[in-house]
């Protein structure tokens, strides 16, 4: 099984004539262990064009150390690296497939191979707190980097990592290291240093001063591509809220697409809006079945003991479960497929060279329109709620009157950068009716899904009580989320 940890280091550059520092004297320092010695090689990974370390993520294959295994390292996050560890297993020369696809979003279907070789003479210094523990450790690295037909390159370098210590432990450390001569390191990790200028630059794109409408969509689709190139390990490590952040930011995007379609071509950003939907509704399956397990649970337990007759909790628990189960399995098959693939090709493109048209004037200008056209969207879908003649019609027009409340808020985020306060009241607004609207689809589906496991369990000779109780309350929810709704209405304008 993998394991996971977060790694808090600083790398130093170091001449070969050094001397390390006394080490004991830092905070929170009582002792040094002696010192131990290892001989570690280091294999690195990548496609041809290095799509790994362009994106500052790593992936190795280590031996001679403590930690023997595929290492995967991801980019920095409020001051730490995620690595993710998988057994070293038999492959010595194919990276195997569970370590694939935890890079599978910026690899796709191109193949890995080997791109430098790291030989390692470390020398490891564990820092001791009063207890014994060990609060850090200082490796002494002597490195000698091989590429694919090239010279090998030697160095040395220290790298101080925390384990049980304080970042103060860090910064004190920092201090003493550099006025023993080390410099901070040139570059993010060894392998960075290896390969040198091979390292494909990413284009680092800036919203202008004064943005055009085009600007605002480009900011914007780039935070939600990024989103995207984040989320998907954490899809597949099964992380907390992983799906929701990764369905998010689909929508996110699909939604921009269409509130910028007097600057980006319609044609290929409807083509893209499909693909987006299509993802997005490979991993809602599992994302409502989250949802409707968290408030489920909750809400039989809050029932009075006598009015829950049989397994009620257990029964809606194993039926969701499975249903998660069964979702994420198709979430992480999508994750797996050529059509994944092109669609993340397809998001770069969009980024590297959007498809504009024409029609591109100053933000702040041009904005507010965009806005006030996708205000005017929503006031129809609410109208037609307001004039549905069947409770199904209003259910399904209140569905759209929430995706348009959706569409109103990302849009109202993605103009703050020249609507400001004004933008960000709106997006709060559409928010707060969306987050109403939710609360009464959730309510449709878990009716439906209570009426199915209440017919069942009739069907089973149990006792099917509860369930229509629980019906009952669903109900309520959704007629109180309706008033809800129409009591906020009138505040949403622009």
């Amino acid at each position: 099984m993998p394991t996971e940890q977060l790694e808090i280091e600083t790398k130093y550059d170091v001449a070969e004539a050094t001397h390390l520092p006394a080490l004991h004297e830092l905070p929170g320092v009582a002792s040094v262990e002696q010192p131990v010695e290892l001989d570690l090689e280091a294999v690195y990974y990548d496609t041809e064009a290095l799509d790994l370390a362009a994106h500052k993520v790593t992936l190795r294959r280590r031996t001679g150390g403590e930690d023997d295994g595929w290492h995967v390292k991801f980019p920095k996050s409020s001051g730490a690296r995620l690595e993710v560890q998988h057994p070293l297993g038999r492959s010595t020369r194919t990276v195997p497939i569970a370590v694939v696809r935890t890079v599978r979003v910026h690899v796709r279907d191109n193949p890995l191979v080997p791109v430098v070789t790291l030989e390692t003479r470390r020398v490891v210094h564990r820092l001791l707190d009063a207890d014994g523990a060990v609060v850090a450790e200082l490796a002494d690295d002597h490195v000698t980097a091989t590429t694919p037909g090239g010279e090998p390159d030697s160095w040395r370098e220290w790298e101080v990592e925390l384990v049980g210590g304080s970042e103060e432990l860090l910064v004190a450390a920092d201090g003493v290291l550099q006025a023993a001569g080390a410099t901070p390191a040139s570059g993010p990790s060894k392998l960075a240093r290896a390969l040198g200028d091979r390292v494909p630059k990413l284009e680092e794109w800036v919203l202008p001063a004064k943005p055009k409408t085009s600007d605002l969509f480009r900011a914007y689709a780039a935070e939600q591509v990024q989103a995207i190139r984040q989320r998907d390990p954490e899809v597949r490590r099964d992380a907390p809220e992983g799906i929701h952040k990764f369905r998010v930011a689909t929508r996110r995007l699909r939604s921009a697409l269409a509130t910028y379609r007097p600057v980006v071509d319609r044609e290929a950003g409807d083509a893209l809006r499909a693909e987006l939907k299509w993802l997005a509704g490979e991993l809602g399956v599992a994302r409502d079945a989250e949802v409707q397990r968290a408030h489920f649970a909750a809400e039989v337990a809050e029932q009075p003991a006598e009015l829950v007759l049989g397994r009620v909790a257990g029964r809606i628990d194993d039926h969701l479960r499975g249903v998660y189960k069964e979702g994420r399995a198709g979430a992480l098959a999508a994750l797996e497929s050529e059509r994944y693939f092109r669609l993340l090709d397809a998001l770069d493109n969009l980024l590297a060279d959007p498809p504009l048209t024409g029609d591109d004037k100053k933000a702040a200008k041009q904005a507010p329109d965009l806005l006030h056209h996708d205000w005017k969207r929503m006031r129809k879908a609410v109208r037609r709620a307001e004039t549905a003649e069947t409770p199904e019609e209003r259910d399904h027009e209140l569905h759209e009157v929430r995706k348009s409340a959706k569409r109103l808020r990302y849009a109202g985020e993605s103009a703050v950068p020249v609507l400001a306060d004004e933008a960000t009241a709106l997006a709060t607004r559409a928010e707060e009716v969306q987050e109403v609207l939710g609360d009464f689809q959730d309510s449709v589906v878990s009716r439906e899904l209570l009426r199915e496991l209440g017919v069942q369990v009739h069907l089973d000779g149990g006792n099917a009580f509860t369930f229509g109780r629980l019906h009952a309350l669903q109900e309520a929810r959704g007629e109180a989320s309706i008033a809800a709704f129409f009591a906020l209405w009138p505040q949403l304008k622009f």
